[in-house]
């Protein structure tokens, strides 16, 4: 069992270099339930198209990173602040993708001078409900541990009642672990998450709050967060006056995944500023 934290934890990361550089480097934020791994080949190819360091991080309650009871977007910002510290990083290029999304945001409207430049993929800045399916997920989760699956394919059963996609499912299931008596178990505390959903679709922004760093919004122009990117344009331009947003064509929420050479040519067209 993990120690409990409600300060900043020291959060698991990968770190991709071709070669000692000077370059800002880029920090990659995954979204709810995924982890470090879900970027992996788009880090390495970032790494060497941007001629730069990549880190690739788990955020707290994920991956390999500590569990804690607190999981709100300023004990994300607190974790990105320890960490940008502890590896000495300068002018670090905060990316985040959903979830991701929002704590790069938010540490960047509370340290502005921390980030050069900011990558948002598929989350406008605004407060709204997450989709029902989120909260499906964690129940499901709970149904497949009670279940005790010795076999991957156990739980997918158990969760294609809740999920009909494959490849959300397949993202879901990364997270089993085998443990040493054989069944497979969840490594993330699907509990806390649970009880934190409003949390994370929240998004509270303080008075007088902006980040006027280059900022670069992707969207999936099918996707269900693409609507409040245009709704909302006028209030997104207060908080980030210097900032674009590019939609890609035929991708839905997890447009990295879906349209990973887009996704690359937009980051790279972004950060060397052509």
């Amino acid at each position: 069992m993990r120690a409990y934290s409600s300060k900043a934890v020291n959060v698991s990361f990968d770190k991709y270099a071709l070669k000692p550089s000077q370059e800002p480097p880029v920090l990659i934020c995954h979204g709810l339930f995924g982890s470090k791994q879900n970027w992996t080949s788009l880090a390495k190819a970032m790494s060497n198209r941007l001629s730069r360091d990549v880190y690739t991080i788990d955020l707290r309650n994920h991956g390999d990173s500590p569990h804690t009871t607190e999981h709100t977007y300023n004990a994300m910002t607190e974790d990105l602040k320890t960490f940008i510290d502890q590896q000495n990083l300068k002018n670090p290029i905060l990316l985040g993708h959903s979830m991701g999304g929002k704590a790069v945001m938010n540490t960047a409207l509370a340290c502005p001078d921390l980030v050069s430049k900011l990558i948002v993929v598929d989350m406008p800045p605004v407060a709204m409900q997450l989709a029902r399916n989120f909260s499906n997920y964690v129940t499901a989760m709970k149904a497949i541990e009670e279940a005790n699956p010795s076999k991957q394919s156990e739980a997918d059963k158990i969760l294609s009642q809740y999920e009909s996609n494959v490849g959300v499912r397949m993202f879901l299931l990364t997270n089993l672990k085998r443990m040493s008596d054989g069944a497979l178990r969840f490594r993330i505390p699907y509990d806390i998450l649970g009880k934190s959903l409003d949390n994370i679709g929240g998004f509270h922004v303080p008075e007088n709050a902006f980040y006027k760093g280059e900022t670069l919004f992707i969207a999936g122009g099918e996707s269900p967060y693409l609507q409040p990117f245009h709704e909302q344009e006028k209030q997104i331009k207060q908080l980030f006056p210097n900032s674009k947003l590019e939609v890609v064509e035929g991708a839905g929420h997890w447009v990295h995944a879906e349209k990973p050479d887009a996704v690359l040519n937009l980051i790279t067209s972004f950060v060397l500023g052509q």
